[in-house]
């Protein structure tokens, strides 16, 4: 499989089949996204995974869409601003940073047949209470794996995309 293909062959999966993922799967997921780039190298994220159903309905109650209860895996990816590197005129990375690592991640479970759902509109306070995190780290994605019950268009990127002209400017 090509790059391109298995970026096309990522969604956003809403409907998850309650089977386990296996350990080494998540395991590659996470390898993915620890050996994502990151600004200066300082790699700021940490990864909290959620496979057991107790610590899973935890977390439900931080998003409230019941599709999110069907995930049997969930990653939590928080990033810590006190490692992230700033630009001269203050600009945090620490958000694109997790955000490179995420997409790695959600690249690698595609290429594994397991779909991913990026989920930032979540309530950051739960969460943060939920995982006891430090006022340093944040939690910025949550990103539900697992073995998908829906699908997506095949077709979706000609008609849900901007054409090349809209979006690229030559100099």
């Amino acid at each position: 499989m090509t790059f391109n293909e298995l970026a096309r062959k990522r969604y956003s999966c809403r409907k998850y089949d309650p089977r386990p993922v296996e350990k080494e799967k998540i395991g590659q997921i996470l390898e993915a996204g620890r050996i994502a780039p990151s600004a200066v190298n300082l790699q700021p994220w940490r990864f909290h995974v959620f496979t057991s159903r107790d610590e899973l309905e935890k977390l439900h109650g931080t998003y409230h869409r019941d599709w999110f209860r069907t995930a049997p895996c969930v990653i939590a990816i928080c990033g810590d601003h006190r490692e992230s590197w700033k630009r001269r005129d203050g600009k945090d990375h620490c958000d694109i940073d997790v955000a490179i690592a995420t997409d790695h991640m959600t690249l690698q479970a595609a290429e594994l047949g397991l779909a991913t759902c990026w989920i930032c509109n979540f309530d950051p306070d739960k969460v943060r209470r939920l995982l006891e995190l430090p006022g340093h780290l944040e939690p910025v994605v949550l990103l539900p794996v697992g073995y998908p019950l829906d699908s997506a268009d095949p077709d979706r990127h000609r008609s849900k995309r901007k054409a090349m002209e809209e979006i690229i400017k030559y100099r």
